[in-house]
């Protein structure tokens, strides 16, 4: 039985963007301490996508990314990535205390930049999960995050090696960070979020959405 599918109501997303909108206010206050300077954040849409679609809305399968991987472990365990375009991690890199060197093109990375990438998707994956956990007063706990930078297809084929045998679809939660990233665009960023099978109706269930939603 396949619990992601098309048909999810507009309440289940409605909530679940309330929970992504929570968290990103508590991403962007760990944000905030970490570059010293005010950052905003918000969540423009969640919405359910095919692994196909959330392969494409990451550039594609053979573009380059830094990824960051993680499993929930928990009461409702699952997978989560966060990617970045690469000129977009070279902002955030940039807007770090240090003068860290990081050049997308430039091989091999500095690794106080890959470092800082995997704080960003830490900080990042950990507010969001902060906020499910407490809607849901589910216990959930992210596991060591992995960073890669790679091809969409490869990072994002790894994760779903297991998951796609039972579900074919994940939730997308847009993340943008913005305002005071001075004379740059603003930093954007894709969570996916895949429960384990099973997981989608605790979720649910805990935040008292009834079935048929």
């Amino acid at each position: 039985m396949n619990f992601l599918d098309k048909n999810i109501s507009s309440l289940k997303l409605d909530i679940l963007k309330e929970i992504g909108n929570i968290g990103a206010g508590h991403a962007a206050t760990a944000l905030s301490t970490l570059l010293n300077k005010k950052i905003d954040m918000s969540v423009p849409d969640v919405k359910i996508v095919s692994f196909d679609e959330m392969i494409d809305m990451a550039g594609g399968a053979e573009n380059v990314v830094a990824g960051v991987f993680l499993r929930i472990e928990g009461d409702a365990p699952g997978s989560m990535f966060f990617v970045l375009p690469l000129e977009q991690a070279e902002i955030f890199i940039r807007e770090l205390p240090g003068n860290i060197p990081f050049c997308a093109d430039e091989l091999p990375y500095d690794e106080l930049a890959l470092s800082a990438l995997q704080e960003l998707g830490n900080i990042l994956s950990g507010s969001y999960l902060s906020s499910l956990s407490d809607f849901t007063k589910l216990s959930l706990f992210p596991s060591v995050p992995m960073l890669s930078i790679d091809m969409v297809g490869a990072i994002i084929g790894t994760g779903l090696l297991e998951i796609s045998q039972v579900s074919d679809f994940a939730i997308v939660i847009d993340t943008a960070l913005n305002e005071e990233f001075q004379n740059t665009d603003a930093v954007n960023g894709h969570f996916f979020l895949l429960p384990d099978p099973e997981s989608f109706q605790i979720i649910f269930k805990a935040l008292g959405v009834p079935d048929h939603e």
